[in-house]
């Protein structure tokens, strides 16, 4: 464990009076650490100690706070290895996917502190009508004030640093809220940014993290000093969290059931890879990973063939093993749902082309053929290493199946044809479209989110940060 103060990080300082619950390794079920557990009174603190310093945090000039956010990159590349072995620890990701994942955060913070410059407003020309004659305007970019952050378990300090970042160079106070059963990298980031904070003149409080369960989640996201909530996590809670929130701004990233598209004229051996990596990373754990591969019936068989041949390169095992693919679930009740899923599935008459059974904690990488489209298997996130293969006559059909859903964050087309790639970019009801790779692609510096139940809002460090910010007007009349 990293060497970090005990409790949470709520005002000036550390509350050490709290509970503390363990963290478990999901691949054995063994303890990594005892997490401090927040409450109901905690997160009032935190909100009032956050409201407090928001007028200072909204002053720190831009210099100082790309100074920050640039000083917390430093400190975050200068303990990876660390932070790789704790994401591990309580995420039972595999090494390969912990790596990503950090390299990701370490560039969020440098990606956002090079967003601070571009932080502007504009002139806006009042003579167009005769009542702004000789008269003067302009709008700028204000702080929105306290904002509320919730990460979801799959990417711990990935998803802390997409809220934490922007609201800082926004020049928002924040109090961060990490899924209970992954608090531990959340804890650690935010003594590093709350030291940098400090060591440039800005008060610890501007970052501050509350664990707990849904009511402290509650308390946090409908309080009246609040300005803005940003929740990453299931569409069932982000509604949930909406209606709490009201009328306050929310922004959502959801789940969704992302669709790979195969045209007949596709590069099948890329279509395949693309769902072996794009199925199966995190454990598939992830809002954008494959889970429904809609192909065109001509190339059905041939897709198949060379998919099951491969499919055994995703070995299963020991997260912390350098060779592992697949690894365990969060947790046994998220491994029992999946399972149920499969088999419900199968009974209503899908096929099981590999795996479909536990393999210890984990569960076998899984391809289920001609899913019904009411299957929950196929029509909700199932968030774990399962890949639906559906075969449709033609593009046509193609394109609608994909769009017959709930959801709507990303979704990939496979085509060597320029017309299909614009034509499915402009039917595709999603915020993403993505030719010839894996729906789960994402640079951290686009705008990123999703339509329809997969949220609203958008993250990526220039988007965030105007999320967070309101714009204030300027009119004025010469004397």
């Amino acid at each position: 464990m990293p060497d970090i103060p005990a409790g949470l990080p709520i005002g000036p300082g550390w509350r050490t009076d709290v509970a503390h619950a363990p963290v478990v390794f999901p691949f054995d079920g063994s303890t990594v650490a005892q997490a401090p557990v927040g409450t109901v009174e905690l997160a009032g603190e935190a909100l009032a100690a956050g409201a407090a310093v928001r007028r200072e945090v909204a002053a720190l000039s831009s210099a100082t706070r790309r100074a920050i956010l640039l000083g917390v990159e430093r400190e975050l590349a200068a303990h990876a290895e660390q932070f790789v072995e704790l994401l591990i620890a309580e995420t039972g990701k595999t090494r390969a996917d912990c790596t990503v994942e950090f390299s990701r955060t370490v560039f969020t913070w440098t990606a956002t502190a090079e967003e601070v410059a571009h932080l502007h407003g504009e002139t806006v020309p009042l003579d167009l009508q005769p009542s702004g004659e000789g008269m003067v305007g302009y709008w700028t970019r204000r702080p929105i004030g306290l904002v509320i952050g919730i990460a979801g378990f799959n990417g711990p300090v990935l998803l802390a640093s997409h809220k934490i970042a922007p609201a800082i160079a926004a020049g928002c106070p924040v109090v961060c809220k990490p899924a209970p059963a992954t608090p531990l990298t959340t804890l650690w980031l935010a003594d590093i940014v709350r030291r940098v904070a400090v060591e440039h003149g800005a008060p610890a409080a501007m970052v501050q993290v509350v664990t707990g369960d849904a009511e402290v989640g509650r308390t946090l996201v409908t309080a009246p000093e609040v300005a803005a909530v940003s929740f990453t996590g299931s569409a069932a809670v982000g509604h949930r969290i909406a209606r709490d929130a009201a009328p306050r701004k929310t922004l959502l990233e959801l789940g969704s059931n992302a669709a790979l598209v195969v045209d007949t004229d596709a590069d099948l051996d890329r279509a395949v890879d693309a769902v072996l990596r794009g199925g199966f990373y995190f454990n598939g754990q992830a809002c954008i990973a494959v889970q429904r591969v809609i192909v065109c019936e001509p190339v059905r068989e041939d897709l198949l063939g060379r998919l099951t041949a491969r499919i055994g390169e995703l070995t299963t095992g020991d997260p912390r093993d350098p060779g592992t693919r697949i690894a365990p679930l969060i947790d046994e009740s998220a491994t029992r749902r999946v399972l149920d899923w499969i088999e419900q599935a199968e009974r209503a008459g899908a096929t099981i082309v590999h795996g479909g059974r536990a393999a210890g904690r984990s569960i076998e990488p899984t391809i289920l053929l001609d899913v019904p489209e009411d299957q929950q298997a196929w029509c909700e996130e199932i968030f774990a290493p399962v890949v639906a293969v559906n075969s449709v006559p033609d593009l046509d059909a193609a394109l609608a199946t994909a769009n017959r859903s709930r959801y709507g964050l990303h979704a990939s087309v496979f085509t060597r044809s320029l017309a299909t790639a614009f034509r499915a970019i402009d039917e595709l009801e999603v915020g993403g479209v993505i030719v010839n790779e894996v729906p789960g692609f994402r640079s951290d510096v686009m705008p990123y989110g999703g339509v329809k139940d997969s949220g609203i809002g958008r993250e990526g460090p220039r988007f965030a940060i105007e999320e967070l910010t309101v714009t204030r007007m300027a009119v004025i009349r010469p004397q």
